[in-house]
């Protein structure tokens, strides 16, 4: 009965503070108008013990469904999940309220209540991120951390048919934008009604925090700018990241590269990505310290890792940023032909960095992994990219989080494992062509059998990604690269 639904959905409200009693009738009847229904009995007591609000959630939607008022496709029943919540989100300014009254108190206790805020409003989609398989892949260089994303949703054959037919729209420009808070979404643009920002001064400039919808890793947050401009990765974003983290010193945040395919998917807006997780590349021992001349206050070292990665610390935040901006200066004008290594093709640089800082009991530590991004006949998708014959399990770009040791691999790896797993087994199957090679070498590595062919398959995963970052970093762990690296840190 919707009724109760209701009923209890507004009692829960009440029960976990985000609904005064005294506003009860109010929410009841924005409910009302959300789901197109007149009639309602008040008499109706709530459940006892009250149900989870996510299944109270489905059973609103699934109305909504039943009486038409939306079509039951991914894309509507996001917007619809989307209002229904806004009802129990407090608004912006109260959100930004409380968190700064909190920040007062302790910095954590501001995040931990705005990312328990974003989990119990259903912004963050904590029963899809939960589909996610996640296992580890023990290396030279640690343990490295493999994701299969199966989080975020995939359209429809009715969504893909009629957004053909949706006329695209230029608010808000993009995903990221700050205009998403609040915005109803449509077809083409998911609903962000329950959408929350916390606002903050990064050198001096508005900027807005945020939580990821479909987070990789603990309080995944992302940190956009209020303005909507290109990513411009230079000596002031280095100045950011190291002011996010004097902010939130609980938080690494880190940057992907400016430029295509060692970049991220949205190099439209400025925005940096953080939050609360140690990843594999944290963990990596320095190897081979070095000084920088002029620049006595900064420890600098190159890090065990598959990419190229040069680790700075200091106590001084502003000597950091400027021995990481003359590395930057020196690496996008470097070219070294014997490691493939071109800073630019005519007038189109090349070279880039991806710069991640974090704050460790007073020591301010950036990690400035070198990136490349030419192609050539042999390599057209990137010569420091995942090369052709690990691309059956990763070809996508390696942006920040990949480069930290975390695996983000395509929902499509999870039936194609399963026909793998068939296929190791020798039982039925319709295994890809592109996977058999790989496949039959796993073979050769153990006796398969069904209670350790699970184990395999991770296991050899794992062995791809690592391949994966091998390719992607500029200076290989050969004595050739190797040489090539200790060659550029002569030039600081």
């Amino acid at each position: 009965m919707i009724d109760q639904a209701i009923t209890d959905f507004i009692e829960i409200g009440i029960r976990k503070q985000t609904i005064d009693p005294l506003d009860r009738n109010y929410k009841i009847n924005q409910l009302l108008a959300i789901l197109h229904k007149s009639e309602f009995d008040p008499t109706i007591l709530h459940s006892t013990p009250l149900p989870n609000v996510l299944d109270v959630l489905d059973k609103l939607v699934d109305y909504a469904v039943e009486g038409k008022v939306i079509e039951d496709m991914p894309s509507q029943r996001d917007i619809m999940e989307a209002k229904i919540m806004d009802l129990v989100t407090p608004l912006p300014s109260k959100v930004n309220e409380v968190f700064w009254e909190l920040y007062q108190e302790n910095p954590k206790q501001a995040t931990d209540y705005f990312y328990r805020l974003s989990q119990s409003n259903d912004y963050i989609k904590t029963r899809s991120i939960a589909k996610n398989s996640h296992f580890l892949k023990k290396t030279a260089y640690g343990d490295l951390e493999i994701t299969i994303n199966l989080s975020k949703p995939e359209k429809d054959v009715k969504e893909i048919a009629q957004a053909k037919n949706t006329i695209s729209s230029s608010y808000p420009s993009c995903l990221l934008c700050i205009e998403n808070e609040g915005y109803e979404g449509h077809l083409l643009h998911p609903g962000r009604t329950n959408h929350r920002l916390i606002r903050m001064s990064i050198r001096h400039e508005t900027w807005g925090f945020q939580y990821s919808p479909y987070s990789y890793y603990n309080e995944h947050a992302i940190f956009l700018s209020q303005e909507h401009r290109p990513m411009f990765v230079k000596e002031e974003a280095y100045r950011k990241l190291l002011n996010i983290v004097e902010i939130l010193p609980h938080y690494f945040v880190g940057s992907n590269a400016g430029l295509p395919i060692v970049g991220g998917s949205i190099l439209t807006h400025d925005h940096y990505q953080g939050g609360r997780h140690t990843f594999p590349m944290e963990k990596a021992e320095v190897i081979a310290p070095f000084t920088m001349e002029g620049y006595p206050e900064v420890e600098a070292g190159i890090v065990k890792w598959p990419m190229s990665v040069i680790r700075l610390r200091s106590k001084e935040t502003e000597k950091l940023v400027e021995a990481g901006s003359y590395i930057l200066d020196k690496w996008e004008q470097y070219s070294d032909e014997s490691v493939d290594i071109l800073s630019h093709t005519g007038e189109t640089p090349h070279n880039a960095i991806t710069p991640i800082a974090r704050q460790k009991d007073g020591i301010y530590e950036l990690d400035l992994v070198l990136r490349n991004n030419r192609t050539s006949k042999e390599f057209p998708d990137g010569i420091f990219h995942p090369h052709p014959d690990v691309q059956h399990i990763k070809k996508e770009n390696i942006g920040l989080i990949e480069v930290m040791g975390l695996a983000i691999l395509p929902p499509r790896l999870k039936p194609e494992l399963k026909e793998v797993q068939h296929y190791l087994l020798d039982e039925p199957h319709s295994i890809a062509s592109y996977h058999k090679e790989w496949a039959d070498q796993l073979k050769t590595t153990t006796k398969i059998t069904p209670e350790n062919v699970e184990a395999v398959i991770q296991e050899g995963v794992g062995s791809v990604f690592l391949r994966v970052l091998e390719d992607a970093g500029v200076y290989k762990a050969t004595p050739e690269g190797q040489a090539g690296f200790k060659r550029f840190i002569e030039t600081l």
